[in-house]
């Protein structure tokens, strides 16, 4: 499903511990590529949907283990690399758009399981900082995840207001 412009719907997703740190998840395949979270929107869903599915079927987690703290107002936007994208779809397919969400963790570290799927998007997973993800996600993330977390930021100390059992760990 790609809107008019190229662009496949898509949610990020920003799950965070009531120390101000993020979930960051290393994708499977002998790469060291790291990102959060994320998936496309199925045309049956709304973002919120795909929220809930894309977090259980990546990381193990379902409703109950997370709460909504804050969303993006709109759709961000990054294109691929042209070797990146997918040929002989109309229109052409050149990118993501996302609706991104910053989430608390509720339930404890050991509810995380990223090889809870048959087949897995990540083989391991940890705490860091907020801002880390940046530095390390694949170069044309970069700017929409700078983006995201700008536009999130203000609500991540709604986290620290409420403890969590995941507050207690830092992998």
């Amino acid at each position: 499903m790609l809107d008019a412009d190229g662009f496949r719907p898509n949610v990020g997703i920003v799950v965070a511990n009531s120390r101000e740190q993020v979930l960051f998840a290393r994708r499977v395949g002998g790469f060291d590529a790291w990102q959060f979270p994320q998936g496309g929107i199925q045309e049956s869903e709304t973002p919120k949907d795909a929220l809930y599915r894309e977090l259980d079927e990546e990381v193990g987690l379902d409703a109950a283990c997370v709460e909504i703290i804050a969303e993006t107002r709109g759709w961000l936007r990054y294109e691929l690399p042209p070797q990146l994208r997918r040929r002989g779809s109309h229109p052409n397919f050149v990118g993501q758009k996302q609706k991104w969400f910053l989430l608390r963790m509720l339930a404890d570290d050991s509810q995380v399981d990223v090889h809870r799927c048959d087949e897995p998007e990540f083989d391991h997973w940890q705490w860091v900082s907020y801002w880390h993800p940046i530095t390390k996600v694949v170069a044309f993330k970069r700017n929409v995840y700078r983006q995201a977390l700008a536009e999130l930021v203000p609500a991540l100390g709604a986290l620290s207001s409420a403890a969590s059992p995941s507050a207690n760990r830092a992998d």
